[in-house]
């Protein structure tokens, strides 16, 4: 971006400032106090205005392939259902063992809950832990075995490292299925569980998928996002009927539950979701990030050869899936920003069929610019296995503008930082500038587009300048909005840092 003092061409033709500040004008509500945290494109909750620029959900990349599920007590109906968490140094995983039964479909019966674990959530390791037996050998990383009720069915584990939480339960689980509700564990360790001693929850309920397990920090609550249908999956209206969808449950005290009521999800059409992964970004946690497996029926990519050539399931046959995102700052609500695929099943023809592409819940840091999310694939295959995906740090989706330029102008906010922090990347033609403006939308001097560093390049954590100085002390505590101002670049978060 030129540095002269004329603007640049592609800033002439955006919208005129006196044109934001009319639009400004509009009675507003009180500014969010967004203190020191960061704040992620991933939703449009802080924007008030855009224009010529497109909110572009992230792309995930393929990396390893962490393990195939091939251990005797596990097999091709394994793994729908994974949990993983970072732990200090250690990354930790729990996931479903299961396998066929004797008419090659899945064997109900043979549910049992496994672990592994990695010291940099890239390499992974399935620890022989000698907990449960497993035909007549302990020689396993088995934690939870087979048997009634079916709590490893769909095990979700949950961190609970919060303060004055028992040592004995700062490991926290759910599992079960429709005919008991789901049992809740605990564990010290996360190896050594326990059923509590309080009734199964959501007795009748669907719960017919992994109903994940969450703490919600910004309400203060557990969260339990369930498995119900559109038109169904209670108990007063016990059919599946409709489209699967997700229903909440909350608690205070991991004792007394809420009544599940349905999740909203906009303006949007009705889709099937079939798992949810919610859970608090480990960067942002007032942000719950969700990332289903999306199910799409009466749809077949492949060919009936390869269907057979492979032994697909019957019942995957005619269906295929993708992955998308979800955001939620708490509440029933569900934002869907982005109706694009997250994760597509790509070039490989082995996950071009239903019920393939579950992802884990949690994505985990595993470098300074890195994250990490796990994903099974090839679903009742012989080669059915986990593969790490990877995402740059905070980049679950993006402001992104097009080489004309574009911009987008958030709500008014409150901020106590003393720097603003972005985290971007552009061309070698492209850029970023900065416009600090009052709650009516007028330019703080000192802070104008025109005084902006005119920043170019990649980076997680740019320190915005304006004339040479990153201080904004003399603007904490009042109420500003935040003019961006783009150029062949994606925006994916910002922060006004401490």
């Amino acid at each position: 971006m030129p540095t002269s003092p004329s603007p640049a061409p592609f800033l002439r033709r955006l919208l005129p400032l006196a044109a934001l500040a009319a639009a400004a004008a509009v009675p507003a509500a009180e500014p969010e106090f967004i203190a020191d945290r960061l704040e992620l494109f991933a939703d449009r909750h802080l924007v008030e205005q855009a224009r010529n620029v497109q909110f572009a959900v992230g792309t995930p990349r393929a990396e390893n392939i962490v393990f195939q599920f091939d251990e005797p007590w596990e097999g091709p109906m394994s793994g729908c259902y994974v949990t993983v968490l970072k732990d200090g140094d250690l990354y930790r995983m729990w996931y479903r063992g299961a396998r066929k039964g004797a008419d090659g479909l899945y064997d109900r019966h043979s549910d049992l809950t496994c672990y592994a674990e990695s010291r940099d959530g890239i390499t992974w390791v399935k620890p022989r832990l000698g907990l449960h037996e497993f035909k007549g050998s302990r020689e396993n990383n088995i934690v939870w075995p087979s048997g009634e009720p079916r709590i490893a069915h769909n095990f979700s584990v949950m961190l609970d490292d919060r303060p004055g939480v028992p040592a004995d339960q700062r490991y926290k689980a759910v599992g079960g299925t429709k005919s008991h509700g789901l049992v809740r564990l605990a564990s010290a360790d996360g190896l050594r569980w326990r059923i509590l001693p309080l009734a199964p929850l959501f007795k009748d309920y669907a719960l017919d998928t992994m109903n994940v397990l969450t703490w919600s920090p910004a309400e203060q609550v557990y969260a339990i996002y369930l498995r119900t249908w559109t038109h169904g999956g209670t108990p007063q209206h016990p059919a599946f009927v409709g489209a699967r969808t997700i229903s909440r449950s909350v608690s205070q005290d991991f004792v007394t539950w809420s009544e599940p009521e349905p999740m909203t999800f906009g303006d949007t059409p009705t889709e099937d979701l079939y798992t949810n992964a919610t859970h608090p970004y480990f960067r942002a946690p007032h942000i719950l990030i969700a990332l289903p497996l999306r199910f799409v029926n009466n749809r077949q990519a492949l060919t009936a050869a390869e269907l057979e050539a492979w032994n697909v399931n019957p019942n995957q046959r005619t269906s295929v899936s993708d992955a998308v995102l979800l955001t939620s700052r708490g509440g029933n609500a569900y934002d869907r920003t982005h109706m694009e695929a997250f994760l597509r099943p790509g070039l490989d023809r082995k996950s071009w069929f239903g019920r393939d592409l579950y992802p884990a819940l949690g994505v985990v840091p595993t470098g300074p610019e890195e994250m990490s999310l796990y994903v099974t694939t090839h679903f009742t295959l012989p080669d059915y296995h986990l593969r790490r995906y990877s995402l740059r740090t905070d980049g679950f989706a993006s402001v992104r503008a097009p080489y004309t330029g574009g911009e987008v102008v958030t709500k008014p906010v409150r901020f106590s930082g003393s720097k603003l922090v972005i985290n971007y990347s552009s061309s070698a033609a492209g850029g970023v500038r900065v416009e600090l403006l009052d709650a009516a939308g007028r330019p703080i001097p000192g802070y104008t587009e025109k005084e902006s560093a005119d920043i170019v390049g990649d980076e997680i954590a740019r320190p915005v300048a304006w004339n040479g100085k990153e201080g904004l002390e003399r603007l904490r505590g009042l109420a500003v909005k935040v003019r961006f101002v783009l150029r062949d670049a994606d925006l994916y978060s910002f922060r006004f840092a401490p």
